[in-house]
């Protein structure tokens, strides 16, 4: 290869480079932006206004929030990308809905009962419905917000451009890092979520090509955890949930005061669930290689 040949391929790799990251700073940027006003917004709904009040401006003011976050996304596909937002197809939305929720609420009672098989699971009984709006709105808020990043904008740009396994990898690795930024946050949980929820909810769009499917697997899974088991979610405050059924054991296997998610047991189960989707994936023809080799070639 010649001198010349190797400082174009050098060049094309740095070009490459440069607008992946100006597309990744674009996206992630904005939607957490719009994620993070949601979230304040919210946050004084359900804290200052009286409750009464907040509880019966909870439902439309998530929706609205929802779709407020959905619009910025959409905005910024058709201004950067000048193209149909295929992702967010309305006539899949809500069967992916359901089938990501129905499927993050198996994968945790599994979870559950192996918990259960260990010893590690107390049934306590019922608790009540109390806490199931605030947690409702919450699940609905992170899965729409948190799936717009990462998979929307984190994943897909990185997928386009590198390949599914480049994708799956640096967005798990982005996703999980961040949660130590959460109470109660250990380097395993993070190291965790990465593995678990990354390649989980990565997967669960690349076997689709559909974000209605991972932002149903992420609601469905933060409801199915502090909505109803009432266990703690990433961190932060358990026992608000539908039933009470604590954990106790070594903090390995019940994840401690981080929640389930830090657990080797809903590891172990998620991962599994993750690499089925993977397979899925590749054998519908929608596993994209490993591109940016192209390039240097």
């Amino acid at each position: 290869m010649s001198d010349a040949a190797a400082e174009a391929k050098q060049g094309k790799l740095h070009t490459l480079w440069r607008i992946v990251l100006v597309r990744l700073f674009v996206f992630f940027s904005v939607t957490i932006a719009a994620y993070g006003c949601v979230q304040i917004a919210l946050t004084v709904l359900f804290k200052y206004v009286p409750k009464p009040y907040a509880f019966l401006a909870g439902f439309p003011a998530t929706l609205l929030a929802c779709l407020l976050m959905l619009g910025v996304y959409v905005y910024f596909v058709h201004r950067l990308e000048r193209r149909k937002v295929s992702e967010l197809s309305l006539s899949r939305g809500a069967p992916l809905v359901t089938a990501g929720a129905v499927l993050a609420f198996v994968l945790f009672c599994i979870a559950y009962g192996i918990f259960w098989e260990l010893g590690l699971a107390q049934w306590k009984g019922f608790v009540g419905f109390n806490g199931v709006a605030l947690l409702l709105a919450i699940s609905a808020i992170s899965g729409v917000g948190e799936e717009l990043i990462f998979r929307g904008g984190v994943f897909r740009v990185l997928e386009g451009s590198f390949g599914t396994a480049v994708a799956l990898i640096l967005s798990g690795a982005l996703f999980g890092g961040l949660h130590l930024l959460n109470h109660n946050a250990t380097l395993f949980g993070a190291v965790a979520i990465a593995l678990e929820a990354g390649v989980l909810l990565g997967a669960a769009y690349s076997a689709t090509r559909n974000l209605w499917f991972p932002i149903g697997l992420h609601f469905g899974w933060n409801f199915s955890e502090g909505g109803v088991f009432g266990a703690a979610v990433s961190g932060g405050q358990g026992g608000k949930g539908i039933f009470s059924v604590p954990l106790s054991g070594p903090d390995l296997l019940t994840g401690g005061t981080f929640g389930p998610e830090a657990s080797v047991v809903t590891l172990a189960v998620c991962l599994f669930a993750g690499i089925v989707l993977v397979v899925l994936t590749i054998r519908n023809g929608r596993w994209v290689p490993l591109s940016f080799k192209m390039m240097l070639d």
